[in-house]
């Protein structure tokens, strides 16, 4: 598409977009029209995909609350706050649109429950976050299986049940835990795990992926107990909602974008995306940096912990609710009989 016919195409999105709004009101109160459409067409993709990439996952509830540069959107919430004012029903989100004066920083990214119940989805627009539009559909759709995550019955008492918060009752441990990122020993045997996890998933082995559980489970016994939760839980947080991130994106380029998405200055197709992610994730595990990246190369050891599964064919999604924060206890050895190393049990039992 050439410029002009990418500009002429935006102007009739545009239209298009605020008649499917439903109101002007929602421009005047500052929702940015552009980014009511990323909004609307991370709906649709979730609608399109989410039982392919993981079942179950479509019974979530997905309330987000849109931070702007002065006010905050609400939709999707079955039961807004009472501070929130109804602007209109819009047919692009397909939900009641509730406004009130922004409380949430308009660069966050983040899934908590934002009003004391269920959680909630809060971000900030493109601009704000600094995401292309396909990024920040995808993004959205990450922090959407936080939701499927944090809504299941057991996730918070078994969280705090890992005695990692110190007292801290913010949740702000999960970012600030002192794990030993820059421990010689520690970075540089996950330095090694993680180079092996990026060759097992580009040339898959089933004596390899065996070597591999090993090689982790001996570098789990030597992490403080501690020490061993927090990695368990970040693995099965973060790194899950990377590896989920990167199939809705490869599963997003079999469905065919609205023309308003497509017109959008920034657009990449979803395929591409997937690519990018995909070279972007196994760059990471090659190169994991852990005293630099500290949590954040969790996400990319997690998604390769994922993939790795997927290798293995062992159903392990069945299990992720059930038996928290032990990725490696969803293996199995070659004769289909679960296998977890003794260092790896003796770890789960000081959870129980």
């Amino acid at each position: 598409m050439t410029q002009g016919n990418r500009s002429q195409a935006l102007g009739v999105a545009a239209l298009a977009l605020l008649a499917a709004l439903g109101t002007a009101a929602h421009v005047q109160e500052g929702l940015d029209p552009s980014d009511a459409l990323r909004l609307g067409e991370a709906f649709r993709l979730a609608d399109s995909v989410q039982t392919r990439v993981w079942p179950g996952w479509e019974a979530t509830p997905f309330p987000v609350l849109l931070v702007g540069s002065e006010r905050e959107f609400l939709v999707r919430a079955a039961s807004p706050p009472a501070d929130f004012e109804l602007l209109g029903v819009s047919a692009l989100l397909q939900s009641e649109v509730r406004v009130r004066p922004r409380h949430q920083p308009p660069g966050l990214l983040a899934t908590f429950p934002a009003f004391g119940a269920g959680p909630v989805v809060v971000i900030g627009g493109a601009a704000a976050t600094g995401k292309r539009s396909t990024d920040w559909v995808l993004s959205v759709l990450h922090e959407h299986f936080h939701q499927y995550q944090m809504s299941d019955p057991g996730y918070y008492p078994q969280t705090r049940a890992l005695d990692l918060a110190g007292g801290d009752e913010s949740g702000m441990w999960m970012l600030n835990y002192p794990f030993p990122y820059a421990a010689a020993e520690v970075a540089g045997r996950f330095g090694r795990l993680s180079g092996d996890l990026a060759a097992l998933i580009v040339n898959p082995s089933a004596g390899g992926r065996a070597q591999f559980w090993d090689d982790y489970a001996a570098f789990v016994a030597s992490l403080a107990a501690p020490d061993r939760r927090y990695l368990g839980l970040q693995v099965w947080q973060e790194g899950v909602a990377r590896y989920v991130e990167l199939r809705v994106a490869q599963a997003a380029a079999d469905v065919a974008p609205t023309l308003e998405f497509r017109a959008l200055p920034d657009y990449e197709p979803f395929a591409e995306t997937a690519g990018r992610k995909w070279a972007e994730t196994l760059d990471q595990l090659r190169r994991s940096e852990l005293p630099t990246r500290r949590r954040e190369a969790f996400y990319a050891f997690g998604a390769g912990l994922a993939l790795l599964l997927d290798q293995e064919g062992v159903g392990w999604k069945a299990r992720y609710l059930a038996d928290k924060f032990s990725l490696e206890r969803y293996r199995t050895s070659a004769d289909g009989a679960g296998r977890v190393p003794r260092a790896l049990e003796d770890g789960r039992r000081a959870l129980r």
